[in-house]
C-alpha cells in the first residue's frame, strides 16, 4: 500500500473503514477459492490483501484508542 493510500485511510471514519475491511475479507475468500481451484495466477494477491486488511484494522484500533482517551479527559 502506498503512502498516499495510507493517508487517505486515516481520513476516513470508522464506518467506512469497517465497510472496506468487510469488502477485502470477501475478496480474500474469493481469492482463496480461486487458488484452491488453480484459477489464481497471481498468488501474491493473497498476501497483499491480508496486509491491507491488517493495516486498516491497525488504523481502526488507533482511532478507537484516541476516541477513548478523548472521552476520559
Amino acid at each position: 500500500m502506498k503512502t498516499k493510500e495510507k493517508k487517505e485511510l486515516h481520513l476516513k471514519n470508522l464506518e467506512e473503514l469497517k465497510r472496506q475491511v468487510s469488502e477485502l475479507k470477501e475478496a480474500l475468500v474469493n481469492l482463496k477459492l480461486e487458488k484452491s481451484q488453480n484459477k489464481l495466477k497471481n498468488t501474491s494477491q493473497l498476501s497483499l490483501t491480508r496486509k491491507k486488511i491488517a493495516q486498516i484494522l491497525t488504523i481502526m484500533r488507533a482511532k478507537e484508542l484516541s476516541l477513548s482517551q478523548n472521552k476520559k479527559k
